[in-house]
């Protein structure tokens, strides 16, 4: 099943500690003081700020390609109508893993 822009951002909103801010006139995601993990380039797009490997490993996937800024690959874009909830999921979770704060990212007791 596919997703649309509510539905992501409905996904990353229910990360812990995950915010929805401006970002330049656009929708944006942050977590721990305002770190971007996503933002919403356009209508039916989500930028996903995940790491080398896993923008790599799921480049070749309908709907994904890989985002750089500049030189530098800071994640994937991604087609909406074009992915499944699973695979958004583990995308906007591999952003959050990576700008979480320690204290969000430890297990509850």
């Amino acid at each position: 099943m596919t997703v649309d822009v509510d539905a992501a951002a409905a996904a990353a909103l229910a990360l812990p500690g995950v915010t929805e801010a401006d970002h330049h006139g656009r929708r944006s995601f942050r977590v721990g003081g305002g770190k971007v993990l996503a933002t919403v380039p356009a209508d039916g797009v989500l930028n996903v700020l995940v790491g080398e490997d896993l923008a790599h490993a799921v480049s070749a996937q309908p709907g994904v390609e890989l985002l750089w800024w500049g030189q530098k690959l800071s994640g994937v874009r991604v087609e909406l109508a074009l992915v499944d909830a699973a695979l958004l999921d583990e995308l906007l979770q591999d952003a959050w893993a990576r700008r979480a704060p320690a204290a969000l990212r430890r297990p509850e007791p």
